[in-house]
């Protein structure tokens, strides 16, 4: 794990990664204690949008990669 800390690319992923579990958890425990609370429009909403930020995030960590930041 350290390893992949390092690099400022490596600590870019891990935190994606880390956004992505803490926004399926936070559906998670949405969906389980109350189902009511978002209809199905809004939930493909949320999650189309979320999608579409967490894409241009990790595009903006490969052109990142490619203009030799860190060497990772």
């Amino acid at each position: 794990m350290r390893r992949i800390l390092e690099s400022d690319t490596g600590f870019y992923y891990a935190v994606g990664a880390f956004t992505v579990a803490i926004f399926v958890i936070g559906l998670v425990i949405v969906g389980v204690t109350n189902p009511d609370t978002i209809g199905t429009r809004e939930l493909i909403g949320f999650v189309v949008g979320f999608f579409l930020f967490m894409l241009v995030y990790f595009i903006s960590i490969s052109v990142h990669r490619l203009e030799g930041g860190d060497g990772a």
